[in-house]
C-alpha cells in the first residue's frame, strides 16, 4: 500500500500549471493534500472526483483560499471524521480522519506559527491537543498513521541553515521538543527510520528566493505511525523530483 502526502499550496493553482496530471501518475493507493486552498465546489470535476477513488475534504470557515486538507482512497473508509471537536482548530479545516480495517489515518496541516506570539501559541496549543486527541485512539485500540505538513524541522539535520534560524518559528526549542513528545509517546518518523542520518534530504523550499534550486531547504512534512505498525513498513521517500508546490510530496509503502 503507498500512501502520499503534499502541501500542494493551491489545489486549483497545482490544476491550473498542469502538474495535477503528472502527480496522479504516481498510481497511490491513498493520497493526503494539505493546504488545498479552497471549497471542493471551486474544484474542477476531475480534481473534486478522481477516477477510482473516494475523496473527502475539510476547509477554512474563517477565511477563503485559505488552509484546507484532503484524502483520497482507493478503499472507502469505514468511517471519516473532521477535526478534534475544538472549534478554534477545526474551523481552519486543517484535519482530514479516516478509518480503515488496520489503521487510522491523520491528514492533518498544523498551523505555522510566524506572525507573533499570538499564532506560536495557536500552534503549540495545536500540537498538544492533537498529540491528547491521537492518544485516545490509541487507547481504543487504534494503530494510527499521522502525515502532513507539522511546520516544524526537527533536528539540525532536518533543514540545511540550522544555526541561522535557531531563533525562528519553525525551528525553536519548544516546537521542536513537541515532536520529540510525539516519539517518546511511541510514534516514529518513517523517513528518520529507513534514513537516520540522510542529511540535504527536505520537503519544503522558500520560493521567493529560488531556495529549491539550491537545495537551502526543510524537511517540514512528515509520516509517523504508532510503533505497533513498524513490522509492515516497507519504505519511505521524498519526491523532490515531483513540482508545482514549494513543498514536494513524500511517500510510504505499507506491507
Amino acid at each position: 500500500m503507498k500512501i502520499v502526502s503534499w502541501n500542494v499550496n493551491g489545489l486549483r493553482a497545482v490544476h491550473r500549471n498542469g502538474y495535477w496530471e503528472k502527480f496522479l501518475k504516481l498510481d497511490p493507493d491513498i493520497f493526503c493534500l494539505q493546504e488545498t486552498k479552497a471549497h471542493p465546489d471551486q474544484l474542477p470535476d476531475e480534481v473534486r472526483e478522481v477516477k477510482g477513488y473516494h475523496s473527502f475534504f475539510s476547509w477554512s470557515q474563517v477565511k477563503k483560499g485559505y488552509s484546507g486538507t484532503a484524502i483520497y482512497t482507493r478503499e472507502k473508509p469505514l468511517k471519516v471524521k473532521y477535526g478534534m471537536g475544538i472549534k478554534k482548530f477545526d474551523q481552519e479545516g486543517r484535519i482530514v480522519e479516516a478509518h480503515f480495517k488496520d489503521f487510522v489515518l491523520l491528514n492533518v496541516y498544523f498551523p505555522n506559527g510566524g506572525g507573533g506570539p499570538v499564532r506560536l501559541a495557536y500552534k503549540l496549543d495545536f500540537y498538544d491537543e492533537f498529540l491528547m486527541y491521537i492518544q485516545n485512539l490509541r487507547k481504543e485500540g487504534k494503530s494510527v498513521i499521522f502525515c502532513g505538513d507539522v511546520n516544524t524541522a526537527h533536528e539540525a539535520i532536518d533543514l540545511a541553515r540550522s544555526k541561522e534560524n535557531e531563533k525562528n518559528t519553525g525551528f525553536l526549542p519548544i516546537e521542536r521538543a513537541w515532536i520529540d513528545e510525539v516519539i517518546n509517546a511511541g510514534y516514529t518518523d518513517i523517513f528518520r527510520h529507513f534514513y537516520p542520518n540522510k542529511a540535504d534530504a527536505y520537503s519544503y523550499w522558500d520560493m521567493k528566493t529560488r531556495a529549491r534550486d539550491r537545495n537551502v531547504g526543510w524537511r517540514i512534512d512528515y509520516f509517523f505511525v504508532s510503533n505497533n505498525l513498524i513490522p509492515r513498513l516497507k519504505s519511505a521517500n521524498i519526491l523532490d523530483n515531483v513540482y508545482g508546490s514549494d513543498h514536494c510530496p513524500i511517500i510510504i509503502e505499507l506491507k
